[in-house]
């Protein structure tokens, strides 16, 4: 009796392993991330927001992926926007814009509070891809990984022209800040 109890056991434990609850998802993915865009100038200062952000992040290997449809972008003027898309962003031509890299700091999601983080990657946009790190913070919640990052672009580095009629005061430099709250993906 005693030599069958513990067989009794592995079989509950090994039931309770392949039938029970899966573990938490790994993966976090999101559809719905801000991200914004600001010019800067002596005389003018304007923004290009999205709501329509997308990202992934896999806290197991450290993947990161996040891109952009740039012809989601508005700076709340019908004519810049027009312009953006159709002269400088090209957007038929390159609809996307997006940053693939690996996250090369520690993140705990047991932990409350933001956590700085760091990511090793690629911005490309208009094919063009550079490398560069940016920094921002990582925060679990209920709901999964609020992400929020920033980093600068030049627009010569991805053969965008600087507006020079309209906005003839257009800072070479942009910053680019993203805010998203990432999901469990119940599908990995």
């Amino acid at each position: 009796m005693n030599m069958k109890r513990p067989a009794f056991y592995f079989i509950i434990l090994g039931c309770l392993l392949f039938y029970g609850k899966p573990a938490i998802s790994q993966t976090l993915v999101a559809t719905d991330g801000y991200v914004e865009f600001i010019s800067t100038a002596p005389l003018l200062t304007f923004k290009g927001t999205s709501d329509n952000l997308a990202g992934l992040i896999n806290l197991e290997t450290g993947e990161v992926d996040f891109f952009v449809d740039l012809a989601s972008l508005d700076t709340g003027n019908r004519r810049r926007d027009r312009d953006m898309r159709q002269v400088y962003l090209e957007t038929e031509k390159y609809p996307f814009a997006e940053f693939e890299g690996r996250l090369t700091s520690h993140f705990n999601p047991e932990i409350s509070g933001e956590q700085q983080a760091t990511v090793t990657g690629s911005f490309t946009m208009r094919e063009i891809s550079r490398d560069m790190t940016v920094s921002g913070t990582m925060e679990a919640t209920e709901e999964g990984i609020r992400v929020r990052a920033g980093w600068e672009i030049r627009l010569e580095d991805f053969d965008i022209e600087r507006p020079g009629i309209l906005f003839y005061e257009l800072s070479e430099v942009q910053t680019v800040n993203i805010d998203i709250l990432l999901r469990p993906d119940d599908e990995n």
